[in-house]
């Protein structure tokens, strides 16, 4: 399962807390949950929070953007 955070954060232990919940209720189940598109603040704030929280956070890849050298 991925939980992609395009448009949300997590700010604060409300929120994870809520993503340990989710974490355990898929591992109960036999699955694995992943988070996608987190901002660096939110790898930050639940890097800190590792001793509360297991979760698996998808690296988002480096997207380069092409330039017309030639005009």
């Amino acid at each position: 399962m991925i939980i992609d955070f395009a448009e949300s954060r997590v700010v604060d232990m409300s929120g994870i807390e809520a993503l340990n919940r989710i974490t355990e209720r898929y591992r109960a189940a036999g699955k694995k949950l992943h988070l996608r598109h987190l901002s660096a603040d939110c790898r930050q704030l639940l890097k800190n929070a590792e001793e509360v929280i297991d979760v698996n956070i998808i690296e988002d890849p480096s997207y380069r953007q092409v330039v017309d050298k030639l005009a």
